[in-house]
């Protein structure tokens, strides 16, 4: 008898998270985006936000998952990512302004990206790790800062960037992950997710060759 795989659900909206699932065999069953409150905490440093905002988000999503007999039991995979200069936390820009003072300051400076990731078994626990890339920008000039703010890819994206767009040509210097930084660290989230059982490489279409 073949097993029954088991369900997986993505509780974000992100599509780049999901594409990056994707691109390593995992097509989530179901998308199920939490709403929780993005507020830091006062003190609370960069990478505390993120794991406490990763687990949080997981304990929505288990709460959901108990009231829907469908999704009881599933994996739920949940993240949350946060760009830092110090342990001064950047927003998710959603004006022009934000993201100019996010690149200002970023420019020709060092910063951090933290995720948390956080996975619901389907015995209901939560697993957890954190995952830090260091990154440095060029200084940017008023050229470069003028162009890419026209470019509205800033939108949305925590320090007012996307590495895996147009800001990809203002990194100097990257340590660590790179997908981290897109949104999902994916050697940490297959590794959490075969950790606690689920079968990651199913997908993957048969055995790998081996290299020659």
């Amino acid at each position: 008898m073949t097993a029954v795989r088991p369900k997986l659900v993505l509780a974000s909206a992100s599509p780049r998270r999901l594409g990056l699932l994707q691109q390593i065999g995992l097509d989530p069953d179901h998308l199920h985006p939490t709403d929780v409150d993005e507020t830091p905490q006062a003190g609370e440093l960069p990478r505390q936000l993120a794991l406490r905002l990763a687990e949080d988000k997981a304990k929505a999503a288990l709460a959901w998952s108990k009231r829907d007999a469908e999704w009881t039991g599933a994996f739920i995979l949940t993240a949350d990512t946060v760009v830092a200069v110090g342990r001064r936390c950047l927003p998710k820009a959603e004006t022009r302004d934000e993201a100019e003072a996010c690149l200002r300051l970023l420019s020709g400076r060092a910063h951090r990206v933290w995720t948390g990731l956080a996975l619901v078994t389907p015995a209901g626990s939560i697993k957890k790790r954190l995952v830090e890339t260091r990154l440095r920008f060029k200084r940017l000039s008023h050229a470069e800062l003028t162009a890419y703010l026209a470019s509205d890819e800033w939108r949305g994206k925590a320090g007012g960037y996307a590495i895996q767009g147009l800001a990809g040509a203002f990194v100097a210097r990257l340590i660590g992950s790179y997908p981290n930084v897109v949104g999902l660290p994916l050697y940490e989230a297959a590794t959490l997710l075969e950790g606690a059982g689920y079968p990651v490489r199913d997908g993957w279409g048969g055995a790998i060759a081996p290299m020659v």
